[in-house]
């Protein structure tokens, strides 16, 4: 549905609407369906919850595209918070962010400089960053700073970065992180591209998925396969199953909120799996890219708008 998908990326962008609904009970509580809660502690106790089935996490603190330096540090603040409260907990998680939250449209060095003392503080804690993708004209930007922060001995391993296989330009992305050992979550995409820069129909984006997941896989690094497609799942596993490859030696990745029936499924046939847990005020962009994936979240959220 390429005009249902395109209508709610749009509304992702309308400020009006964005906060009137992050400041509304209605909104909130239809957000629950994706969003952990508001707080750390919210995002916590999922965590906790999550950690007991076998499953690890990743904890994003949402927000993007700040407007001051200020605003960056204290986006940044949340995720110092976040990795030592993982460790003094003993939970099985690490963070995820992106470098707009960051400070990236303002200056590139600050974001970079930002996510450099995170990754410092998570490879001090013994625990790992994910660098998001956002949309395509920062991809190339987010590449270059992956790279260089991954190359400091001192920081190997301590950092990754996000592949969506809708963009053309992602299986030379992929050749590059496979030689620098970068690891990887390979995502579909979910934001709006335009046919230039990006396959403009499913089946080609799924292909380049499946081709870039087995380029992964042979890699001999710690990767991860974000998809809820249970044609996806089953072609990765598939191919390990084919070449010999350990199924604890990469993971399958899910949203919070959606298939935790698979999620336990796939633990209890020996494969790692990692739910992506978002909480925080700024919730609206996240929410309305979710509705934007699947029509089924667009029935969900209808039911629970009408649901007293």
């Amino acid at each position: 549905m390429p005009i249902l998908r395109s209508f709610f990326i749009a509304l992702a962008s309308n400020r009006p609407l964005r906060r009137f609904s992050e400041k509304s009970r209605l909104g909130i509580r239809v957000s629950s369906r994706f969003i952990a809660g508001m707080e750390i502690d919210d995002a916590l106790r999922v965590a906790e919850s999550v950690n007991k089935d076998g499953i690890t996490v990743s904890l994003d603190s949402l927000g993007e595209s700040v407007t001051s330096e200020r605003e960056a540090l204290a986006a940044a603040d949340v995720y110092h918070k976040l990795l030592d409260l993982i460790a003094e907990r003993k939970l099985k998680a690490n963070i995820s962010m992106k470098l707009t939250q960051m400070g990236l449209t303002l200056s590139p060095a600050l974001a970079e400089s930002i996510a450099e003392n995170v990754a410092q503080h998570a490879k001090a804690t013994g625990s790992f960053v994910r660098i998001d993708m956002e949309d395509s004209p920062l991809a190339q930007v987010t590449m270059d700073i992956v790279h260089r922060l991954n190359a400091k001995p001192e920081l190997y391993g301590a950092i990754g970065i996000v592949i969506q296989s809708y963009l053309f330009r992602s299986q030379k992305d992929i050749e590059q992180l496979i030689a620098d050992g970068t690891r990887v979550r390979l995502c579909k995409g979910a934001y709006d591209e335009p046919a230039t820069v990006a396959f403009p129909s499913k089946a080609d984006v799924d292909a380049n998925y499946l081709r870039l997941a087995k380029m992964l896989m042979g890699s001999g690094v710690y990767h991860g396969f974000a998809t809820h497609d249970l044609a996806m799942i089953a072609a990765i596993k598939s191919y390990a199953k084919e070449n010999g490859i350990d199924p604890k030696s990469f993971e399958f990745q899910m949203l919070y909120g959606l298939r935790s029936d698979l999620q336990r499924k796939l633990v209890q046939e020996g494969y790692n799996v990692r739910v992506y847990v978002p909480f925080g005020h700024e919730w609206y962009p996240y929410y309305m890219r979710r509705l934007a994936e699947r029509p089924a979240n667009v029935l969900f959220m209808i039911k629970n708008i009408f649901h007293f």
